[in-house]
């Protein structure tokens, strides 16, 4: 029965995945309300870097970091701390613009995905060709 389930979820699963459509600008937008935040740590560095105090800096950013998820959450708004840190004084000396890259924060993923995909999704992709080119089944429950 266990392998019913299975099958089933799969079909399931397939289903599901057939129709499936990615919109590049909407992770475009998602990414940029979320990368300000993640940027945080590099905001401080860079603040440190340029002469600051690290416990002022930290709680400067603390504070314009939860006003600023304050204003997404509660009031829909863009995410505005680039702004509010641009305009507080301990951050004038301060290239916010460099940090706001969002490759300096994915790590190995591109290359982790790749070899994923090479050394174990095309070997069951080429041992199964056949089965992956039949029709999917509609699961009638």
């Amino acid at each position: 029965q266990s392998f019913l389930a299975i099958d089933a979820v799969l079909i399931i699963y397939r289903n599901i995945c057939d129709g499936m459509v990615v919109y590049p600008k909407v992770i475009e937008r998602n990414l940029q309300a979320e990368l300000p935040f993640m940027a945080t740590e590099e905001f401080l560095m860079a603040g440190v870097d340029a002469g600051g105090d690290r416990q002022d800096l930290h709680e400067r950013i603390r504070v314009h970091s939860q006003d600023a998820s304050r204003v997404v959450k509660e009031q829909g708004l863009s995410n505005d701390l680039i702004e509010r840190l641009t305009g507080d004084p301990a951050f004038q000396n301060v290239d916010l613009q460099s940090a706001l890259d969002a490759r300096k924060y994915i790590g190995r993923a591109p290359e982790q995905v790749d070899e994923f995909l090479t050394n174990l999704v095309e070997p069951i992709r080429k041992n199964y060709a056949a089965a992956l080119k039949r029709r999917a089944e509609d699961l009638n429950v």
